[in-house]
């Protein structure tokens, strides 16, 4: 193969015994092929990469060294303000699946750059991969394989595992939410224009559930990381306890959530509101924040998992309060009426095992749109505050008080108590409201 090696101007310059790696030697192929040769930023992205990678230095993958190293941009850039990197991502991988579906549909191993993160995993190619790479969706979390190398058959035949058990999962959903649901064909009255105003033909609405595995590596690393920690990726650096290299990374670059935010997404998918063509699964890391100004959204998840509800916090009454240390959280009431508390917090060690959460319905970061908020202090809750959405019996009556007299709704917030039994939510008690503007 060394004789017959053709090679990239971009390829980077590597020491002698990473050629011998035959990823190295696919890299190589890879930038020198006809969809890259022509293409000099996108294959220096994939050499970029795979040189981090192959080297054990993932955490210097993150958007803004991308965005310096790469493509230039100075040390002050901000990928918030210039998606420079989320845009050639997106085109690096199109083109990664093109060229294993055609010119690299016989190589012994593929590279994919799951979505979510920018670092890439070698994947052993089978005969069908390809074109499945090509009618892959990419709108729904995806469990992505450990990086290839001398432990491949171990980490195979745990990503079949893997992938059948998600697969159960999904069908499982489906079944549950057509079951759940059979008997409700469309919505009436008060949450017709609840969804009316989320869902609107002139702009996307954003479903965003939770990142389970930020919220794992806080807890690991005993570390609180804000918002604008997150967009720039600082969780790849965090440090946590001695762990296999390969769960490692997962946690660092894979896109985890929950049985219960797939749940809430996939009834939302079903409501008759739905325009057509403007729902859009986004997942946290994708988010940017110019989604949250010229679109509709649901957040689901607190801050804790989904720092995007963090932007809404200061507008709200009740607000979620965190420390680094595990299940340490509370709602903070920030203006208690007679008989309400001033905090509620997760009552773990009682016979009750007492959980809170909140739903807010408030204008998008631009006031053109709206942002529902559905969190809990825990899974338990989170499930709680979406299925009072889903039942308009309960959630009627404040929506009533919310109602405009020209249509429309007053912005509000509900917070709900449940009881937390095997992250199971039973029917959830209304402890207070506020409508805005009353």
């Amino acid at each position: 193969m060394g004789s017959t090696l053709r090679t990239s101007p971009y390829v980077e310059s590597a020491p002698a015994p990473r050629m011998l790696d035959p990823r190295w030697e696919l890299v190589q192929r890879v930038a020198a092929s006809s969809r890259f040769n022509k293409a000099p930023l996108l294959s220096r992205f994939l050499v970029h990469v795979c040189d981090r990678t192959l080297k054990g230095r993932q955490s210097e993958i993150t958007e803004h060294q991308l965005g310096v190293q790469v493509f230039g941009r100075p040390i002050s850039y901000s990928p918030s303000e210039d998606n420079i990197v989320r845009n050639y991502a997106r085109q690096l991988r199109k083109r990664l699946a093109e060229h294993f579906a055609t010119e690299g549909r016989t190589e012994p191993f593929r590279i994919e750059i799951p979505v979510g993160g920018y670092v890439p995993v070698f994947v052993p190619q089978r005969e069908d991969s390809a074109t499945e790479a090509l009618n892959e969706p990419t709108i729904m979390p995806r469990l992505s394989p450990a990086l290839a190398g001398p432990q491949t058959a171990r980490w195979s035949w745990r990503r079949s595992l893997l992938l059948v058990f998600y697969s159960l999962v999904l069908a499982s959903l489906v079944v549950y939410g057509t079951l759940r649901f059979e008997t409700r064909k469309t919505t009436s009255g008060l949450t017709q224009i609840l969804w009316t105003q989320l869902f609107s033909p002139g702009a996307d609405t954003f479903v965003v559930p939770a990142d389970s595995g930020f919220g794992i590596l806080q807890n690991l690393s005993k570390t609180r990381l804000p918002l604008a920690e997150y967009v720039n990726g600082r969780y790849t650096s965090l440090t946590l306890p001695p762990m296999d290299i390969h769960n490692a990374n997962d946690l660092y670059t894979q896109r985890y959530t929950s049985v219960v935010d797939l749940e809430v997404a996939a009834n939302l998918s079903r409501l008759p509101e739905v325009v057509p063509g403007r729902l859009v699964l986004r997942f946290a890391r994708d988010l940017r924040m110019d989604d949250l100004k010229q679109g509709n959204a649901i957040l689901i998840g607190s801050m804790y998992s989904n720092p995007w509800a963090e932007v809404f916090q200061h507008n709200l009454n009740f607000r979620f309060d965190y420390r680094p240390q595990v299940n340490s959280s509370w709602i903070v009431n920030t203006n208690p009426h007679p008989g309400e508390a001033r905090s509620y917090e997760n009552n773990w060690d009682g016979p009750s095992h007492l959980t809170y959460a909140v739903i807010a319905f408030i204008p998008n970061l631009n006031g053109n749109g709206h942002v529902l908020l559905i969190q809990g202090l825990d899974m338990a809750g989170t499930q709680a505050a979406a299925e009072l959405l889903f039942h308009e019996s309960e959630i009627a009556p404040i929506l009533k008080q919310a109602s405009l007299p020209g249509g429309g709704l007053r912005p509000f917030e509900i917070l709900l108590q449940t009881t937390s039994i095997g992250a199971n939510a039973p029917n959830a008690l209304i402890v207070a409201t506020r409508i805005h503007g009353q």
